[in-house]
């Protein structure tokens, strides 16, 4: 019945992961993002993460790969989602705006040489854009995982993960394939015998 819809979608995600594996330079992107993440939990710096949406669900579930465990039982890494504490997060989008929810959290939580992982399949997110801001001025390292033309964020970041499509959906299966590499590269080089 809606089998011509699934099979598109699958070959979609199949067509964008291969053009993400031709691209050389966005390999080499992501293997330079993890090990600036694994020099900064060597360093006993943290990782922050933000998204709005699916990207909030992809932080949360990247921070809980690397601050719980993923392939080895080891101990855990300094990871947050900064969205999880929903009384935060309505207090200030109340009392401030929604613009400012991560730029709060990330001014209170934020170090020099602390990783901020800022997800936005557009780009274009203004509480994610003010998020990296701040976490330019405290001289963070800042990673931008983004659609094909990374928006506003493309300039802001230190290292720009930016998948060649401009599907939110494709773009966010793509995100958390490369979390997970990420993770795994990580807890690899930190953890194994």
């Amino acid at each position: 019945m809606y089998e011509e819809i699934i099979g598109h979608a699958i070959r979609e995600s199949i067509k964008i992961k291969q053009y993400v594996l031709d691209d050389q330079h966005l390999i080499s992107i992501i293997d330079i993002v993890a090990e600036e993440i694994i020099n900064a939990f060597r360093h006993d710096k943290k990782v922050l993460l933000c998204g709005n949406g699916g990207s909030a669900a992809d932080a949360q579930h990247l921070a809980a790969e690397l601050s719980g465990r993923f392939y080895i039982d080891r101990p855990p890494l300094f990871a947050e989602a900064l969205h999880v504490n929903t009384s935060y997060l309505t207090a200030v989008a109340n009392d401030y705006s929604f613009d400012e929810v991560y730029a709060r959290l990330v001014r209170a939580k934020g170090r020099p040489e602390d990783v901020l992982i800022a997800i936005s399949a557009s780009g274009n997110s203004l509480n994610i854009i003010k998020a990296i801001n701040v976490a330019r001025e405290l001289d963070m390292i800042v990673v931008g995982f983004t659609g094909q033309t990374g928006g506003r964020m493309a300039s802001l970041c230190n290292y720009l993960i930016n998948i060649p499509s401009q599907d939110t959906a494709r773009i966010q299966e793509a995100h958390i394939l490369i979390g997970h590499i990420i993770c795994e590269i990580v807890e690899r080089e930190l953890f194994s015998t």
